[in-house]
């Protein structure tokens, strides 16, 4: 077990520029990135791909996993996130995403549904925070305008993300994607 390291919010930013591998910083403690699988990674791009096209003409811009969210003393990388006024002065984080997108795995799982969920949901910007399986069709999707309440998404629906007003088919978002569910090509 990694003993743990404790670092106050101005050296972790200056530190994190030059360090080969990202760190979240979680209550003050360092928590290194895992390296993500092709999956993963499927979804994430097919999602940013299709958030890009989107958004192009507006003033709303979708990042990946290299742009930090601050939320509250934390700092986390979402694997997707859509940030439409962004008034952060800060080139490598924002504090004002409209949606965060986490793709799951066994490793980052717990995290993201409950550490992460609670310090996204006080973010006064976000209207959207999206939960994606990579081993499995399921996308869950938690609105502000529906007091974040759970809507899940499965093979053959169609995922909205109202805050942009956007229709995206989960086949989209898990296109090349192979699962213990089902291969979607």
């Amino acid at each position: 077990m990694s003993a743990v390291i404790k670092i106050d919010t101005k050296q972790y930013l200056q530190d994190e520029l030059s360090r080969e591998i990202r760190h979240e910083l979680i209550a003050g403690e360092l928590h290194a990135m895992a390296g993500a699988s092709k999956n993963h990674q499927r979804i994430a791009g097919n999602l940013y791909i299709a958030l890009s096209q989107h958004l192009k003409n507006t003033d709303c811009e979708a990042f990946t996993a290299d742009i930090k969210v601050k939320a509250g003393s934390n700092f986390f990388y979402p694997d997707v996130l859509v940030v439409c006024d962004d008034s952060t002065e800060n080139e490598y984080y924002t504090d004002c995403p409209v949606i965060i997108i986490e793709v799951l795995s066994r490793s980052t799982c717990q995290k993201d549904r409950t550490t992460k969920r609670f310090a996204y949901l006080n973010l006064p910007s976000l209207l959207e925070y999206v939960l994606i399986e990579q081993d499995f069709v399921d996308i869950e999707v938690l609105r502000k305008q529906d007091n974040w309440k759970s809507t899940h998404y499965f093979a053959g629906d169609i995922v909205q993300f109202t805050s942009i007003n956007l229709n995206v088919a989960v086949a989209d978002i898990y296109q090349r994607v192979q699962n213990q569910t089902t291969t979607i090509e």
